[in-house]
């Protein structure tokens, strides 16, 4: 990411969030939008390609907490708007105001009083240093030599749903994905087959110059290459001179038993490749999990409700119950009331240590129709048993008196 990205691009409006907003607020924004705008929703839609591409890049800057304070700080100093920005470089700066001068009394004052007698005790060194990583040509054209050596491939996201089985026992499942990747056809160079980049006249491969102003230097990226020291005369056809095509791949992935929904998987190096020989990024699923007709989840346990006759629950019953990966049998001891909860060790969520257990919810079903004998028993049973509820029955009672 360049400066002259953080000065220009606004990351909060492409996300639609304010400049305030914390980052649950942050991440929920932009999970809505990359699933609105996700290629495999749009497919040989430019426009949301796009747009998918630039949620991306504002997500991976102010999702992290150090690149968010060097934005926010490059857009208050030099964004439109920002007394950076109306001050100017002498020249113009990307994003500044022109050939404005360079007041460095107003800059030195921002940064924690003194003027600008008091450079060498810090001054520009101290101001630009969180954002440019120091403030000497040197170390701008280091970082430009670390820019156009091997770089880390980006992160993506993507989803899968699971049906209920498949998320407690786990799975392994095929994801299709569109990311960028190294163009095929330049193997990332960005020159056209046949040609090569040549190291940039202007900065003679440095990436950055250099101007000066009285007793300051100050270096910036070159606009000639970009900053990256290098010049490409024929672009790739494929991929405009990027180096980077969006690219659709298919890949294999474990889910592990017991995940749950909404739940986030990291999996290393299987995000987008990296370029120049860099490493490849990492790939983040978010799991969607779909319900289940008979059984529910609390946590690591399984729970299933079963219905059982009056003559179970009074005399007892030893029950056949389904669970995921085969039937146990269940115990019901006498006298169980609707309601109760049984346990069934080891069946539920399947963990590394100890498993979760079957919660078994028992219900006593109310026959809706009796035939005249089963009603002329069932009153001689409630003859028999008596009344079930004495206390209540002493309070009516009390308040009839």
């Amino acid at each position: 990411m360049s400066t002259r990205d953080f000065i220009e691009k606004d990351y909060y409006a492409a996300l639609g969030v304010a400049q305030d907003a914390d980052a649950a607020a942050i991440k929920k924004a932009y999970r809505q939008l990359a699933r609105d705008l996700h290629p495999d929703k749009n497919p040989g839609n430019a426009d949301a390609e796009a747009k998918f591409k630039e949620v991306s890049e504002a997500y991976d800057v102010l999702s992290d907490t150090k690149r968010r304070a060097e934005y926010d700080e490059a857009r208050r100093l030099f964004g439109a708007g920002g007394a950076g920005a109306r001050a100017g470089f002498p020249g113009g700066f990307p994003g500044g105001g022109g050939g404005q001068p360079f007041d460095l009394g107003d800059l030195f004052g921002a940064a924690g009083g003194g003027g600008a007698g008091r450079a060498g005790a810090g001054g520009l060194g101290d101001l630009f240093g969180g954002l440019f990583g120091s403030g000497g040509a040197g170390s701008a054209r280091a970082r430009s030599q670390a820019a156009s050596g091997p770089a880390r491939g980006q992160d993506v996201e993507t989803e899968a749903t699971l049906s209920f089985d498949e998320a407690v026992l786990g799975v392994t499942v095929p994801l299709r994905m569109q990311s960028p990747g190294t163009c095929p056809t330049c193997a990332g160079s960005g020159a056209k087959p046949g040609t090569s980049p040549h190291t940039c006249p202007v900065c003679q491969g440095a990436g950055v110059t250099s101007r000066s102003q009285g007793a300051f230097a100050f270096s910036e990226p070159c606009r000639n290459c970009r900053g990256t020291g290098q010049v490409v005369d024929d672009p790739c056809p494929t991929c405009a001179g990027n180096g980077v095509t969006t690219q659709t791949r298919t890949i294999t992935v474990r889910i592990p038993a017991g995940v749950k929904d909404g739940q986030r998987i990291r999996l290393a190096g299987k995000g987008a490749p990296g370029r120049r020989g860099g490493p490849a990024g990492d790939l983040f699923v978010v799991v969607h999990v779909s319900g289940h007709d008979l059984f529910g989840r609390r946590g690591s346990d399984l729970t299933l409700t079963v219905p059982i006759t009056f003559a179970e629950a009074t005399l007892g019953a030893t029950l056949t119950v389904p669970t995921l990966d085969g039937n146990v049998s269940l115990k019901v001891p006498p006298g169980t009331a609707s309601g109760q909860t049984l346990r069934v060790r080891g069946r539920g969520v399947p963990g590394k240590g100890r498993s979760g257990d079957l919660l078994v919810t028992v219900e006593v079903a109310v026959p809706k129709r009796l035939s005249a004998a089963a009603e002329e028993a069932v009153k001689v049973l409630e003859a028999e048993l008596g009344d079930p509820r004495p206390a209540i029955t002493a309070a009516v009672q009390g308040n009839a008196r």
